[in-house]
């Protein structure tokens, strides 16, 4: 059982020092991972913050068929999946808080990928289908093995077999076209 897990069990007992392992372990993944689903990263802190609150009131039980972080997203996603199913119009806005928008976006970005080569590739992720780049980030940013990625996903690990061998050949070519030197995944 991952550290997630032994965290979260501790939370439930009581001990408020295990919820905060938890945001502190998961927060950056998770609002990056659940920015590729809204697209915006002050939505994704947000929904981040919703996941967690989801954590601390609703305390749903952790079966352990999963890794802890692989069940952790697959709640953020669903949230993520409900906000967009809820607020399908986006409104128009200003400028200014779009600067903003992209400086909060690229100071979290660099912190969390400290390698130039990874910021990179998760510029060129953002240029990719949204399934494509959800499936790259989970599988190597996340190092969620297949099987953990289509809990997430909600597939089959046929179908993330798949779709992993489409996603890279995508992010190859979108990287080649940019005339970036690349190891082989």
């Amino acid at each position: 059982m991952d550290n997630g897990a032994s965290s979260y069990r501790r939370f439930l007992d009581g001990d408020d020092n295990g919820i905060i392992e938890i945001v502190n372990n998961y927060k950056d993944g998770l609002i990056l991972y659940l920015n590729g689903y809204v697209n915006n990263i002050f939505i994704a802190e947000e929904l981040t913050e919703d996941t967690f609150f989801r954590l601390i009131t609703k305390k749903p039980k952790f079966s352990g068929k999963s890794t802890f972080k692989s069940w952790l997203y697959a709640i953020g996603r669903n949230i993520a999946v409900d906000y967009i199913r809820h607020n399908s119009k986006m409104l128009n806005a200003p400028v200014e808080d779009f600067e903003n928008y992209l400086t909060e976006e690229q100071n979290l970005e660099e912190s969390y990928i400290k390698e130039e080569r990874k910021i990179v590739v998760h510029k060129a992720l953002y240029k990719l289908m949204p399934e494509y780049r959800n499936v790259l980030w989970l599988v190597y940013f996340e190092k969620f093995s297949n099987k953990e990625t289509a809990i997430v996903l909600k597939k089959s690990e046929r179908q993330i077999k798949n779709l992993l061998y489409r996603a890279k050949k995508s992010l190859k070519s979108k990287l080649e076209k940019e005339g970036f030197e690349y190891e082989e995944f």
